[in-house]
């Protein structure tokens, strides 16, 4: 499987103590099957004056004995796990997690749901419809 990372350097060798802790899924390194998404994210920082790379991976054999947690849709499981992640109090065991992150849009009702401006009902309302 072909993997894409977007960002301000290329990375050749993927280092996991690297990340920032509190993000989606937890530290790790991000990446995406899609190399679209992967070229839109590198062009942020394009677009700020730095240098833009996309490096992409083949990882076909490297799920032999992992532990691998999926996420299918923007749902309570999925949102319960990103609150954990991003208060940095994600105490799962996985070595690979898939499903879909924030973007713009679905930040937007994270944020509000995590400021207790929204409930939880309504946080899960506005993200059943997002891909």
């Amino acid at each position: 499987m072909i993997l894409y990372h977007g960002s301000n350097l290329t990375i050749s060798k993927i280092d996991l103590t690297k990340g920032n802790p509190n993000k989606d899924f937890g530290k790790g390194f991000y990446l995406t099957s899609i190399r679209h998404q992967a070229v839109l994210y590198s062009e942020r920082f394009f677009l700020r004056g730095r240098q833009a790379f996309l490096s992409e991976y083949d990882l076909s054999n490297a799920y032999v004995n992992l532990s691998i947690k999926t996420f299918d849709a923007y749902d309570e499981e999925w949102l319960d796990f990103i609150f954990q992640c991003r208060k940095g109090e994600d105490k799962s065991e996985y070595d690979i997690v898939i499903g879909g992150i924030a973007d713009d849009k679905i930040f937007k009702t994270i944020d509000l749901y995590f400021t207790g401006d929204i409930s939880k009902d309504e946080a899960l309302k506005r993200l059943k419809y997002e891909k």
